[in-house]
């Protein structure tokens, strides 16, 4: 039976956490049905099934940080038996090709595949013996599947060979995948425990509750036996908790480091008055091809930030300290930092400045949804050469902000209120609608006068729309 392992969903990608399974023991799924959920260093990514048949055994639990190349499920392929044959032998294992980044889940629109139906012939079901279970096969079925029927092997005139997966990992602390099952993983998950450091209490040395409890010291020890072990309830109030730094963080993390302590940071801060653009936006809502997507300030100011670029390249482009050289880039792709449960993501709108209004609208609306249900693909984090960064949603009224590796520059939005305003005109002091902005720039190749003429070309934007026009 073939084994479906964990492929590279592009960019380098070495491991990933299995999140959810979308399928159990016993279904029957054809190629291409969604079987799993797993998070990389930078997005949630649903994995098509390349196999057709029957899933037979989950190799990996929820909750567990695997290699790339790891088999994670097995999934019954057999090929139909001629008549009066013995039964067909198990299909041998298919190869993926993965060096293509869309062909394994990773690009965009394209789908993980193996051979398709027309190629493989007609399926079939294989039959299964009565009681042909071996135990291990129904220690690791109740290892990962409690309450599902056990595995058994197809009935044939050979004794059975068991698979890679069905004998039980020994439970102690010198590298081997601890016995445990699911809702006890995800206790040491929470916890911050790891599974590797104990010596199970269970059946066949399998992890316990009890077991990851005592490791965190709430005052219940494990025992020999389950019967031995008290019931006293679970201590509450802990005065510390531990989460593990993995995926989506972890690389936020490393890439944020990487940008604060390799280029060197200049911060400037205007204030603006935006009672223009916010005017502006009222009337764009009445439009009628805007009707159908979000008009925000921060349409606005992604129209404001590609056209200031004209005038300022230098803000597009990066410093290549490899080969020594500053790179100009001659599209933008404007990327948008976004907080999820899981971390920061900075998906990007591809070519922003060939973008209409109303495009570039739809774009944003499409790239912020995504974002917040996290499913943002690699590919949509790719490839981005300026960033906005908008606190203001958070009722803050600035930052500053880091630059995305790979980029020079990164533009903070801050949040829109009313304040005194003194008139230029007229010299009163009036109630208008005001925001701060701050632009972070590597200053080793954008010199003062540029990141300033850029910061005040997008003021001059928001408080005049009209001088567009100009642009």
């Amino acid at each position: 039976m073939p084994e479906y392992k964990l492929p590279d969903v592009g960019e380098g990608l070495t491991e990933a956490e299995i999140v959810t399974w979308k399928v159990k023991v016993g279904d029957v799924i054809e190629i291409n049905d969604i079987v799993v959920e797993i998070e990389t260093a930078k997005s949630l990514v649903e994995l098509p099934s390349p196999y057709a048949g029957e899933v037979t055994a989950l190799l990996v639990p929820e909750g567990e940080m695997v290699p790339v190349g790891t088999p994670i499920i097995r999934i019954g392929a057999e090929e139909p038996a001629a008549p009066g044959a013995s039964p067909a032998t198990p299909e041998p294992e298919m190869e993926i090709d993965l060096s293509n980044p869309a062909a394994s889940g990773g690009g965009e629109g394209e789908s993980l595949v193996g051979r398709n139906k027309a190629d493989r012939g007609p399926t079939r079901r294989a039959r299964r013996g009565a009681a042909g279970a071996t135990a291990a096969n129904r220690q690791v079925q109740s290892a990962f599947e409690p309450g599902a029927s056990p595995v058994v092997e197809e009935e044939t005139t050979e004794e059975p060979v068991p698979a890679r997966a069905v004998e039980a990992p020994p439970a102690s602390p010198s590298g081997a995948r601890a016995l445990a099952k699911p809702p006890v993983r995800k206790l040491a998950k929470d916890l911050g425990v790891d599974l590797s450091t104990l010596t199970g209490s269970g059946p066949q040395g399998s992890i316990t509750r009890d077991d990851v409890q005592a490791a965190v010291g709430d005052g219940r020890a494990a025992t020999s036996s389950a019967e031995e072990r008290p019931s006293r309830p679970r201590a509450t109030g802990e005065r510390e908790t531990r989460e593990p730094i993995k995926g989506v963080r972890k690389m936020m993390a490393q890439a944020m480091s990487q940008s604060a302590f390799t280029s060197p940071h200049v911060t400037e801060w205007v204030t603006v008055d935006v009672t223009a653009t916010m005017a502006l936006l009222e009337r764009l809502k009445q439009r009628r091809e805007l009707r159908e997507v979000r008009v925000s300030p921060l349409l606005v100011l992604a129209r404001a930030v590609v056209l200031a670029m004209r005038r300022t390249p230098e803000i597009n482009s990066y410093w290549d300290e490899a080969a020594q050289e500053v790179v100009y880039k001659h599209y933008v792709n404007l990327g948008i930092a976004a907080a999820t449960p899981r971390g920061l993501v900075v998906p990007n709108v591809k070519d922003a400045d060939s973008l209409s209004l109303v495009e570039l609208a739809t774009a944003l609306g499409e790239l912020t949804a995504t974002a917040r249900e996290g499913r943002t693909q690699p590919a949509e984090m790719s490839g981005g050469t300026f960033t906005i960064t908008n606190v203001g949603v958070f009722g803050v009224d600035a930052g500053t902000p880091i630059i995305n590796p790979g980029e020079s520059a990164i533009l903070c939005f801050g949040a829109i209120n009313k304040r005194p305003w003194v008139d230029e005109a007229t010299g009163e002091i009036v109630a208008r609608d005001v925001t701060t902005l701050a632009l972070s720039f590597d200053h080793r190749h954008i010199d003062g006068e540029k990141g300033s003429r850029f910061l005040a070309d997008i003021a001059g934007l928001l408080q005049d729309p009209a001088s567009a026009l100009l642009f």
